[in-house]
């Protein structure tokens, strides 16, 4: 009678134990949307065989802004029945985040389309290295911005000759831009006066100081430290044009042309408009993927873009229209399926 009561008391226990758990689950699928303050729960998948996906999101350094463009989606992505949860974290960038996807410790990142191009085509620090990634969303430019003190009489990249220029850190993305663009113009370090490799912020006091007559930004537009140099010195941007672009664009496809607007206060406020060049950066995940996990990371991402909840400033510079269009990395099968049915709905609507 005793080994019966215990048994019994030890089955209601279990029970207890179990309701708990489920009551805590349901607790933990109410999910808080931080980008649009709403509370959303979280079904169980419709497909009972369908398991829920956890993902760690590569992104940048934590000043940057592919990290807090990590932590606007991960709501976004969370509210997804198919996704258990994600996880933000910061790298690196790029190379890292790539290298990350290919060992299984990230499986979604940002990453710069020269990178992406040398993964996916073995080049470079790539090379016998290919990366299987794929793309689900083209992202904002990163604009390659030329500043030059007013007093220096640089007026195009030609005028770099003889000058002294900060180029970026050593092997950093600004750098890659700046010898590609000298390249193109027929100018290598050998040319200038003094080569600097200095970051964003030790180029703009190098430039306050007299030191410097002109450097290299790559980056969103606008940049915090050339908004910060333009408040206590003049200076004049250098566009990338004509037939400097011309080679450019014909030697490095993940290249693509762009216009800083004049007239437009927060974009430095230009007297004229100046033409330069870009590299995008892009969403992507390993090839890998499962096709409906990718069609509803694609799809929910376009969804927040199309909202007017978008919280973060790089992301209010997408263009969701062209998210699919002139990519150096394929597209992944799943986000091309949504892309082509976000297509076909937008016909049905015209017709």
């Amino acid at each position: 009678m005793l080994s019966r009561t215990l048994i019994l008391a030890a089955a209601l226990g279990l029970s207890g134990m179990l309701l708990t758990g489920c009551s805590d689950n349901g607790n933990d699928a109410a999910k808080k949307d931080a980008a649009t303050g709403d509370t959303t729960a979280k079904s169980a998948p419709a497909d009972a065989s369908q398991k829920e996906v956890n993902l760690i999101f590569g992104t940048g350094g934590t000043s940057g802004s592919y990290y807090p463009i990590g932590g606007a989606l991960k709501p976004i992505f969370e509210a997804s029945d198919m996704i258990g949860g994600v996880q933000v974290v910061s790298t690196g960038a790029s190379v890292q985040n790539i290298q990350n996807i290919q060992d299984g410790l990230n499986q979604i990142a940002i990453v710069m389309s020269d990178v992406a191009y040398d993964a996916v085509n073995g080049k470079n620090q790539f090379e016998g290295n290919q990366a299987d990634i794929a793309t689900l969303a083209g992202l904002y430019p990163n604009v390659v911005q030329i500043v030059a003190t007013a007093d220096s009489g640089i007026q195009g990249v030609a005028d770099l000759k003889g000058k002294r220029v900060g180029v970026g850190k050593v092997g950093s993305g600004v750098e890659q831009s700046a010898q590609k663009v000298l390249e193109s113009a027929g100018i290598s370090y050998d040319d200038l006066a003094r080569v600097s490799h200095t970051g964003y912020a030790d180029s703009v006091t190098e430039m306050s100081n007299g030191n410097l007559d002109a450097a290299f930004f790559t980056s969103g537009v606008p940049n915090s430290s050339i908004t910060g140099l333009m408040q206590t010195s003049d200076v004049t941007f250098v566009p990338v044009d004509g037939e400097v672009s011309d080679k450019l664009l014909e030697a490095y496809p993940y290249y693509e042309t762009y216009t800083i607007p004049a007239g437009k206060p927060e974009r430095y406020g230009l007297d004229n408009a100046v033409t330069t060049v870009a590299i995008r950066n892009i969403l992507i995940v390993p090839s890998s993927m499962d096709d409906a996990v990718a069609e509803e990371l694609t799809k929910r991402f376009d969804d927040y873009l199309h909202s007017d909840k978008v919280s973060v400033g790089a992301l209010k510079d997408i263009d969701p229209e062209s998210m699919n269009q002139n990519l150096v990395v394929p597209l992944h099968p799943g986000a091309e399926a949504y892309y082509d049915e976000r297509a076909s709905a937008a016909d049905g609507n015209d017709g």
